[in-house]
């Protein structure tokens, strides 16, 4: 489980461990979905995957799922870990109740006030 002195994750990170919830992905197909589950806000090049990927093996929130050969390369598979699947519930969360604190200060400021006397 994620500890509480564990920095956010960036973006790119937070995606790429939500594209790895429905089942093991390879590195394209990765992209692909990072790409539509952010709306196209995270365009992620092979090279920046595959450093995001590296540091995510790094800290065991994703594993490496099997490889097979397409057209004579390699294409390597990645699945979320229990571990990365915690970190992601829990960054999921934090951001829910940063966005909570903005959407219910806005609600509160839009709800008709009290009558104010304004300084002349």
């Amino acid at each position: 489980m994620r500890s509480t002195s564990r920095p956010a994750l960036r973006e790119p990170s937070y995606f790429v461990l939500a594209a790895l919830l429905g089942g093991p992905l390879h590195g394209y197909a990765v992209i692909k979905r990072v790409t539509e589950l952010s709306d196209g806000r995270v365009t992620l090049a092979a090279g920046s995957l595959y450093s995001v990927i590296d540091r995510l093996l790094g800290e065991g929130l994703v594993a490496a799922d099997g490889e097979e050969i397409v057209n004579g390369r390699a294409r390597r598979y990645y699945r979320l870990t229990d571990e990365g699947r915690g970190v992601l519930a829990e960054e999921a969360d934090r951001l829910a109740r940063a966005a909570r604190v903005v959407t219910d200060r806005l609600s509160s400021l839009s709800a008709p006030s009290t009558t104010r006397i304004r300084p002349a």
